[in-house]
């Protein structure tokens, strides 16, 4: 049975190492009959979350503030997967993913107990570094994000040693295992 996966690319680069990781991903995950959809952040007017807890009082727009989180959030609802792609800032995901993701609290704000609904989780990242200790503030985060929503990770593909942007064309392993993890959910 074919699974629908919501990307959310919170690379500044059009056509970067993480949006290589991201087509390869899509390449293996097509192939195996899933339908994707990914929306490029960097692209699309969102703003930072307000904190107002006012959202969840209408299903179709769930947040106060009507921007491009708009056509994220019939995606993100739909979607049995949720792929977060970013490259390393600061040994984070980038700020364009972050405030993307914290708008999903008006989805959660929809449930009377703010329930985030359950999703599957991937982590594509490019980084600069490429040792486990260079990872591990990432690793920390993810695995605490996907804990306190009730995610089930079913995959990550870290990236390192991709500085410069098309660095990851010239590590075929790294873009076959993004490919893989597509391919692998079915």
């Amino acid at each position: 049975m074919s699974k629908k996966i919501c990307i959310l690319n919170g690379s500044p680069r059009p056509n970067g190492n993480t949006k290589a990781l991201i087509t390869h991903f899509i390449k293996g995950a097509e192939a195996t009959g899933n339908e994707v959809i990914c929306f490029d952040l960097q692209k699309m007017n969102i703003h930072g979350c307000l904190g107002c807890c006012n959202g969840g009082k209408d299903t179709a727009s769930p947040c106060v503030q009507k921007d491009d989180m708009q056509k994220i959030y019939p995606a993100y609802k739909d979607a049995d997967i949720v792929v977060l792609a970013s490259p390393m800032y600061y040994w984070g995901i980038s700020g364009q993913l972050k405030c993307a993701f914290d708008r999903l609290f008006a989805v959660a704000e929809l449930t009377p107990n703010y329930e985030n609904p359950k999703k599957d989780c991937i982590l594509l990242m490019a980084a600069e570094g490429d040792t486990e200790n260079n990872f591990a503030p990432v690793k920390a985060f993810y695995e605490g994000l996907t804990s306190h929503l009730g995610w089930k990770n079913i995959g990550i593909v870290y990236a390192g040693g991709n500085m410069d942007a098309g660095a990851i064309l010239n590590k075929p392993k790294q873009l076959e295992e993004a490919e893989a993890l597509g391919k692998s959910i079915f």
